[in-house]
């Protein structure tokens, strides 16, 4: 009958043990405190007692732990309650906890292996030595099952195991080579030391920036892309960071046949140029004046300075710094436009009484 019941609760431990159950755990080690009851097998001829547990233990796996307890119990003979019977020992004890995350109680197996020695007095008589007093130590195993909570400072846990007491030199039962008995107990415990804080993520490592990361002449353009990387503030910049020349178009700032003053359509134009001049202070450009094809050309010609030197007027006077301005220079007729494909368009070509301005950038 006992060998049948140590055989159950060793399978029943095993089968205990087959789950896993992967998370963060308590290593500290821990003291534990143990009460309960040990009711003795049959065979033994004694009473159930009380018993005793002190031990420390501590987490080895997220879900094994491993105690070594000392254990004491005191129980009384049933032939003759005047005589001593007492038993200690110690045990190596280790719990397959079976944690779920967020529940506070968890239930686990015990599997011990251990040493108990045990104190027997029984009687004697007639010898003069009576009582005799037997004193022997034997291997001992441990089965169980329980559940272990959390009360925040210290746990708890609540246990029922079978330990194999292999004791073959039994005064009160001869014929026995080992007892079975069964332990229900109550125990605490305490960590020792301060609980382990969860340490932050290591920072992410800095990384240099790249050149596509920096500009350092603030032209907008990113130091890969950048092939002119000393452009200056102000300078019109194209897309691969170099300086590009700003044009400005005057076409429709035209002169009537033989006039040098502008026309109420040219001012327009004008202001715009103003604009682009004011919004690009480094840009400088001629101011050039020309005619069409009629008339000498000494006489075109002075009509090309005043034509230049009116648009010139008119720009200063609108905050255009002449010192941005070259000119103003007079071309006559010597540069006239193309106009409907032929090289030298007709003498009453208006398009070729304009004004320019040419940058000097």
């Amino acid at each position: 009958m006992k060998i049948r019941l140590l055989s159950t609760a060793l399978l029943a431990g095993l089968a205990f043990a087959q789950a896993a159950s992967a998370q963060d755990f308590d290593d500290r080690w821990y003291l534990t405190g143990t009460a309960g009851m040990n009711v003795q097998d049959n065979d033994r001829g004694t009473r159930n007692a009380p018993f005793l547990g002190l031990g420390v233990g501590k987490f080895i796996s997220p879900t094994w732990s491993v105690d070594g307890e000392l254990n004491y119990q005191h129980p009384k003979i049933d032939a003759d309650q005047d005589l001593s019977w007492s038993q200690y020992g110690v045990s190596l004890d280790f719990r397959r906890h079976f944690i779920t995350e967020g529940r506070n109680w968890n239930p686990y197996a015990l599997l011990g292996i251990g040493y108990q020695r045990s104190e027997e007095e029984f009687n004697a008589f007639p010898s003069p030595n009576s009582p005799g007093r037997r004193e022997d130590g034997n291997l001992a195993a441990k089965v169980g099952l329980g559940i272990q909570g959390d009360l925040g400072r210290v746990g708890i846990r609540t246990e029922l195991a079978y330990r194999a007491d292999f004791d073959d030199t039994s005064v009160s039962a001869p014929d026995e080579d080992w007892f079975g008995d069964v332990l229900a107990s109550v125990g605490i415990i305490v960590p020792l030391g301060p609980e382990a804080t969860v340490a932050p993520p290591p920072p992410a490592p800095e990384v240099a920036p790249n050149c596509a990361d920096k500009d350092d002449d603030g032209d907008g353009v990113n130091n890969c892309d950048d092939k002119c990387p000393g452009s200056q503030a102000g300078q019109t910049i194209g897309p691969d960071g170099c300086p590009v020349p700003v044009s400005i178009d005057l076409k429709g700032v035209n002169f009537d046949f033989d006039k040098a003053t502008l026309r109420p359509d040219s001012t327009a134009i004008l202001n715009e140029a103003v604009e682009i001049l004011k919004r690009n202070p480094s840009l400088r450009v001629e101011v050039a004046g020309h005619t069409d094809q009629c008339g000498k050309d000494a006489y075109n010609q002075k009509l090309s300075e005043r034509r230049a030197q009116t648009v010139y007027d008119y720009l200063t006077s609108n905050g255009v710094e002449t010192s941005r301005l070259g000119g103003p220079n007079g071309y006559g007729e010597s540069r006239p436009l193309e106009d409907k494909g032929q090289a030298f368009p007709g003498c009453k070509s208006e398009t070729n009484r304009r004004t320019e301005l040419n940058s000097q950038n």
